[in-house]
């Protein structure tokens, strides 16, 4: 098993900034990709950035070039550096993290509310 530690949620003004982290701890694993996704009260979770084992990363549009995914090997751990944060920013950030033997696995979701 593997488990996914969420940390640095919280509220933030408008085209303010907003850095989460998720460290990775557990049964040794090849990785596929580690990403985050976010989910609106009610909504589907969608994608909003992943990055592969290789570095390779994809975007969603709504967050491209505010956006930056980044990992640290060594630690296991994804970061993603949020900026010029927008109202519809506003959701419940979960880490994913997907191995090569088609394993997935959730963080438990951190808050992020944009607002004055």
């Amino acid at each position: 098993q593997v488990q996914l530690v969420e940390s640095g949620g919280g509220l933030v003004q408008p085209g303010g900034s907003l850095t989460l982290s998720c460290a990775a701890s557990g049964s040794s694993f090849s990785l596929n990709f580690m990403g985050w996704y976010r989910q609106v009260s009610g909504n589907e979770r969608k994608m909003v950035a992943i990055i592969m084992g290789n570095g390779g990363t994809n975007y969603a549009d709504s967050v491209k070039g505010r956006f930056a995914i980044s990992r640290d090997s060594a630690k296991n751990t994804v970061y993603l550096q949020m900026n010029s944060l927008l109202a519809e920013d506003t959701a419940v950030y979960f880490c994913y993290l997907a191995t090569r033997s088609k394993e997935g696995y959730w963080g438990q979701g951190t808050q992020v509310t944009v607002s004055q």
